[in-house]
């Protein structure tokens, strides 16, 4: 049923991972689908975000995410699930759905937060938003 399926996975917010990743590894083992790990970064490239940043910040940022996301991996997804770590740019919401369209994924498995930060009541829940906006069929995990 399923060939694909996206993670999206905040390095530094266990709950983004914590009850959607035995979700996805359980769907990937049932339909021998590949899992695509996800980490979205602030957009750095944009002139007036930029300009406070060191030069090449932007792409020390993205070494370190890749590493940290390897070990992540590396220490979460058993050896038997074909995985690939995916880092993208942007807000978290738009970012996920890019990257969902360009793996040409078919679920995307997240968590909903429960936590009410400032910035939620503002924007919005990004799950909320993917859900709403996303072309394929996805799972939100409480």
């Amino acid at each position: 049923m399923y060939r694909k399926i996206l993670l999206p996975v905040d390095l530094n917010e266990e709950a983004s991972w914590h009850k959607a990743l035995p979700t996805a590894l359980a769907l990937c083992k049932s339909f021998d689908a590949s899992l695509h790990v996800v980490t979205v970064l602030p957009e750095f490239h944009m002139p007036m975000v930029g300009a406070y940043f060191p030069k090449n910040f932007s792409a020390k940022a993205h070494e370190a995410i890749s590493a940290a996301q390897h070990t992540f991996i590396k220490e979460n997804v058993p050896e038997e699930i074909k995985v690939q770590s995916v880092i993208v740019d942007g807000s978290p919401w738009e970012a996920i759905i890019k990257a969902g369209k360009k793996l040409d994924v078919d679920l995307i498995v997240m968590a909903s937060h429960t936590k009410r930060k400032f910035v939620d009541y503002v924007l919005g829940p990004n799950a909320e938003h993917v859900v709403h906006h996303a072309k394929v069929s996805v799972m939100i995990v409480r």
